[in-house]
């Protein structure tokens, strides 16, 4: 790993909700276990009043534990939300919705399927970029081969100072992400489907980073 980088800390990714409310009491004790850095919060479609109060209901429980709350796209009601940034796939939605959310509000961008599409986005000067994720449906068949997830890492960390996020499709793919060199470690929906718990799940992910410094 860069030696200049400091060790991987955790990105949660939710799964499409509908009901904020429960969620976020479970999502209450699973972030206590662990080293987590932000949370990825996708909404399922609904009006736009629906989807403000589901994200201020998360957002009462990210937040409160300085932990950055951001929606998967929806730059629009970022602001109204109360959330601190957004997550958009692609360049072009990227450049769409930095005028909205910088210098205030976060900016990530993944979906960047080559180096010369991360440089691009690069240009553009996102907060963080991430590989390896699925599709916006959350088909893990559209992932990158993880071999190549590992490199595109390797690669970003060697040369840029500008953070990125690996995206951890299973648990095992969590240390070699970030012996990468990750700056943050992406954990997907199947945390949340753990026969432990997202608790468990989230637990033994920072162990497997600490083990990878």
């Amino acid at each position: 790993m860069n030696a200049q980088r400091p060790r991987s800390r955790l990105y949660l990714c939710t799964p499409q909700l509908d009901d904020a409310a429960s969620f976020a009491a479970a999502l209450d004790a699973t972030l206590t276990a662990g080293d987590v850095a932000a949370v990825l919060l996708r909404l399922a479609d609904a009006d736009e009043r629906t989807l403000i109060n589901r994200a201020k209901t998360v957002g009462a429980v990210v937040q409160h534990r300085d932990i950055a709350l951001l929606l998967d796209g929806r730059p629009d009601i970022v602001g109204r939300a109360g959330a601190d940034g957004a997550h958009l796939t692609g360049i072009e939605a990227l450049r769409g919705a930095l005028g909205s959310l910088k210098p205030d509000r976060i900016a990530g961008v993944g979906g960047l399927r080559s180096r010369h599409d991360a440089m691009l986005a690069a240009e553009a000067n996102p907060d963080y970029v991430m590989f390896g994720e699925p599709d916006r449906r959350g088909n893990q068949a559209k992932r990158p081969e993880f071999p190549a997830v590992v490199e595109r890492v390797e690669w970003w960390a060697e040369l840029f100072q500008l953070p990125c996020i690996g995206y951890a499709g299973m648990a095992d793919e969590i240390r070699p992400l970030a012996q990468a060199g990750a700056d943050f470690v992406a954990l997907g929906e199947w945390i949340w489907q753990e026969p432990g718990g997202a608790e468990t799940a989230v637990g033994a992910a920072t162990n497997n980073i600490a083990l990878a410094a």
